[in-house]
């Protein structure tokens, strides 16, 4: 009950503060950009949530804490907690004072490519039972290396590229794009942080990197 009361709350919570940052800005609630963006995003996690909850309990409750440890990580979650905020208000504006014209068959790409990223966001979590939102090492834990691990070692952020990168044009808003330019920056500061806590703690990641040689896309890095 515990775990289903914090998964509900902060379901909920991201919910109701999402809304907030886009129809307040928006100045209405006639924004279809928005409502397009919050089903892609809350639906899936929705199902998402109930499917963890009762097959993979444990690992729901890791994906809950975002109590982070590593200095470095910490800064690279209060660079995110920039990023999306900013991108949401100022699509927000966007979509109000008109100042893009984003075409019906971008936002349809935009939104396949967010499905995608979540549909292999999903496929991440099946894979890999240990995946925490903080940076850490667990006990008896493994390297996984089949299925997207097999093809590039951190999965779960190329996932997010693919969801996050495309987010403005859901909301239909180039301006938006603008706060994201830094989150492969950010990407990348948090996979060279985690690379090091892995190799200095986790058993065989060493020999994973040589397997595995690429860290975020296939034959680019």
């Amino acid at each position: 009950m515990k775990l289903f009361i914090n998964a509900l709350t902060k379901y909920m919570t991201g919910l109701v503060l999402v809304g907030a940052l886009l129809f307040l800005p928006a100045g209405t609630f006639n924004y279809h950009g928005a409502w397009l963006f919050i089903s892609l995003l809350f639906s899936p996690m929705l199902l998402m949530g109930v499917v963890l909850f009762l097959k993979a309990p444990a690992l729901l409750e890791k994906r809950l804490n975002n109590k982070e440890k590593e200095k470095t990580q910490k800064g690279v979650i209060a660079l995110s907690g920039l990023i999306f905020p900013t991108c949401f208000v100022l699509s927000a504006f966007d979509f109000r004072f008109g100042w893009s014209n984003v075409s019906f068959w971008v936002t349809v790409i935009a939104s396949v490519l967010f499905l995608t990223g979540y549909g292999m966001y999903a496929e991440v979590m099946r894979e890999n039972s240990y995946l925490s939102r903080t940076i850490e090492v667990q006990e008896d834990q493994k390297v996984i290396s089949s299925g997207l691990y097999g093809l590039v070692r951190h999965p779960m952020y190329s996932a997010t590229l693919l969801m996050f990168l495309p987010l403005p044009l859901i909301l239909g808003s180039f301006w938006g794009m603008i706060p994201f330019a830094f989150y492969p920056i950010v990407i990348v500061i948090r996979i060279l942080n985690e690379e090091k806590v892995l190799t200095d703690s986790l058993e065989g990641y060493s020999e994973y990197k040589i397997k595995v040689k690429y860290r975020l896309i296939p034959f680019v890095w």
